[in-house]
């Protein structure tokens, strides 16, 4: 199992245009140098769009996906939801006042958000090697790229994946729901779609679940059933 940094997150390069196309091209790059071929791709929120862009993209080779795994995300586009633009001005408030502890960067997140997970979860981009601290996330970059993020690169009916997808939903989460679970189908026709009681980090809320449902695909995904757009999508 390889876990992949996207640009601007972790370890990886600093880097512009935060675009779709942009991440998936380097994903791409990382499989190549790798020499990966018959994958199964795994993306969350907005590593879901990439994976997603990437079985997408005409540059895909045709050996490298055999299943696709989509965590919590529809191929659509709109505005970024409000709580992930509180976050990035929740970050920057703990760089711009110079917070020198976990303790302090903690008791600003959670002005912003009241879910111990979540702010565990974003805490973990931050690098308490630095005085003050600062987030590995460049916050300029990603708060510019905030409408690139909440866009997508193709329109329905433009391009289709035809392999083995699955989609997990948060039932508490609205990212994915009856009106772009349609645009999600017609992307990628042999989708199937589990849900979770979880909000949007279902693999963070839900994390033995989570890795049942995606073990599971992987090990034999003509168990789980085709989506129909008749189904109930909550």
């Amino acid at each position: 199992m390889l876990y992949k940094d996207l640009r601007n997150h972790g370890s990886s390069p600093h880097a512009e245009p935060m675009t779709y196309e942009a991440m998936a091209a380097d994903v791409l790059h990382f499989c190549e140098n790798h020499s990966l071929s018959n994958i199964s791709l795994l993306g969350h929120s907005m590593g879901g769009k990439v994976a997603m862009s990437l079985a997408l993209s005409a540059t895909l080779p045709s050996d490298l996906l055999t299943h696709l795994i989509i965590a919590d995300i529809a191929p659509s586009r709109g505005a970024l939801s409000p709580e992930f633009q509180s976050y990035v001005r929740a970050m920057r408030e703990i760089e711009e006042k110079a917070v020198s502890s976990r303790k302090e960067a903690q008791e600003i997140l959670t002005s912003y958000e009241s879910d111990p997970v979540i702010r565990a979860f974003l805490l973990t981009n931050l690098d308490t090697k630095t005085h003050p601290l600062k987030f590995r996330i460049p916050l300029d970059i990603v708060g510019s790229s905030i409408p690139n993020i909440g866009s997508f690169p193709y329109q329905p009916g433009e391009r289709t994946w035809n392999g083995k997808t699955l989609f997990i939903k948060g039932t508490k989460s609205k990212f994915i729901n009856n009106r772009n679970l349609p645009v999600a189908k017609q992307f990628f026709p042999n989708m199937s779609l589990r849900t979770l009681d979880a909000d949007h980090w279902v693999h963070a809320e839900r994390p033995n679940e989570f890795r049942q449902f995606v073990e599971d695909f992987i090990q034999d995904s003509d168990k789980f059933d085709i989506y129909s757009t008749s189904t109930d999508g909550n």
